[in-house]
């Protein structure tokens, strides 16, 4: 039976949905992929919670400098703290796993409106440890939120488009960043300065009413209710996740750590960098971020088709090899020089770490799935943490907070020697083929 007689006899929402608006929307970067009606609305659901969700992270990178002078942190703190924050991430291990349970839709919104409250109440935060206290609870909150968004696009799609869809997620989400650097352009003159900032995440609030009428439940998770398979408790995917798969979980969390360890102080300090070693202004700031970012995010959707065309292995490997080489360029030159090492680090950087999310959502069972990304986050935070203490220790030795992430880089380095030695390849297989449900009594565990 023929592509036209199938869709014709499916129903409305599973039908492919390929409008001249959507070609010409999309038309920069190729064919569009043969999305149903459903999938498209998916798609644009948890696009637009990752857009607002990168919105908030950017803030505290881009008005680090404003931030630090208005709580008063000292200069030898300032890594202690971020690493602290950074740890709020840990905190979604708690969140996440009950979308393996209740399922992803009711937790997906239930996140969004966490990390949006706790966000907007930053604004009025009126100390360090308040500050700290409430970034945690949304960092946790933040965690979960991408976690689950990544899975429900990753159970909805078809397996050769996969990355593609991976790729164009990461890059709408990224798109946050993109208005944060366009407000903080204006971050001495709007009211209440990097408060007023902070304020505008209340707005994702509107949306939650018509992502909850509009968002459906996981076709697999579906499947999983109505099997009678799922998890019962938050504890059965947890003990699944260790016994089933502990090849796996190892070679993830072990370049989820290595490279947030070496990259994560590259990114949070390069607004601080471009002010103080470079002497830029935050308007300067603000237009790298909207001109040179646009160009650098583009790396999500680029490396999403080359890895369904090329393979996951190859193309994630040689992405984070690139990296920590870009990050290497740009924070030691002191030229202008630095602009272009900057997007191509972005580039490089959001490739990875697209790839790295979809190998994250494929390699373990619908049942843990969530579980499983929320255990790779956490992973990812403690490396950065930890990152970010050393650059502290490092900034002691140096007296150069520069040379202390150049230094770090090393860490990052490791992360694709990892890749390809031990990734096994998922382009073009289905979930199913790739990580089938298996049976966590007694016996032999798999890799």
């Amino acid at each position: 039976m023929g592509k036209e007689a199938i869709s014709v006899a499916a129903p409305a929402e599973d039908q492919i949905l390929d409008t001249p608006a959507l070609r010409h929307g999309f038309r920069l970067f190729g064919r569009l992929p043969p999305f149903t009606r459903r999938q498209w609305r998916v798609f644009g659901i948890v696009a637009t919670a990752g857009f607002f969700d990168a919105y908030d992270r950017a803030l505290l990178s881009l008005a680090l400098k404003q931030i630090q002078a208005g709580l008063h942190i000292a200069e030898k703190n300032l890594g202690a703290l971020l690493s602290t924050i950074r740890l709020g991430y840990i905190l979604s291990l708690l969140v996440t796993p009950y979308a393996d349970v209740f399922g992803r839709r009711r937790m997906l919104l239930h996140t969004i409106v966490g990390y949006t409250l706790f966000t907007g109440l930053i604004a009025i935060a009126p100390g360090q440890t308040s500050f700290v206290g409430l970034e945690i609870l949304a960092r946790a909150f933040a965690g979960a939120e991408a976690t689950i968004a990544l899975v429900i696009l990753c159970e909805e799609v078809d397996a050769g488009v996969r990355g593609w869809a991976v790729g164009y997620l990461s890059a709408q989400s990224l798109v946050g960043y993109g208005l944060a650097a366009g407000v903080f352009g204006f971050v001495n003159v709007i009211p209440y300065g990097w408060r007023g900032l902070y304020a505008l995440a209340l707005v994702p609030l509107v949306l939650i009413i018509p992502l909850r009428r509009m968002l459906p439940e996981s076709h697999r998770f579906e499947r999983e209710r109505e099997a009678g398979t799922r998890p019962a408790n938050i504890l059965e995917p947890l003990l699944a996740l260790l016994r089933s798969h502990p090849g796996r979980l190892l070679m993830l969390v072990s370049v989820a750590f290595l490279a947030s360890m070496g990259g994560n102080a590259a990114g949070i300090f390069l607004p601080k960098y471009l002010q103080e070693a470079h002497g830029w202004l935050p308007g300067q700031v603000s237009v790298l971020y909207l001109t040179g970012g646009a160009l650098g995010i583009l790396g999500s959707i680029v490396a999403g088709r080359l890895s369904d065309r090329f393979g996951r292995r190859l193309t994630g490997g040689l992405f984070t090899l690139l990296a920590p080489l870009a990050a290497l360029w740009m924070f030691t030159t002191r030229s202008n020089s630095v602009i272009p090492a900057w997007i191509l680090e972005l580039f490089f950087d959001t490739a990875s770490t697209t790839i790295f999310a979809a190998y994250g959502a494929e390699l373990f069972p619908t049942s843990y799935r969530s579980t499983a990304g929320s255990t790779l986050a956490v992973a990812s935070t403690t490396g950065g943490a930890i990152g970010l203490l050393l650059e502290g220790l490092l900034y002691r030795l140096t007296g150069s907070h520069w040379t202390a992430i150049r230094c770090l880089t090393v860490f990052w380095v490791i992360s694709p020697i990892i890749i390809f030695a031990f990734f096994p390849e998922t382009a073009g297989l289905e979930l199913e083929a790739i990580s089938p449900e298996l049976k966590t009594g007694p016996g032999p565990v798999a890799c």
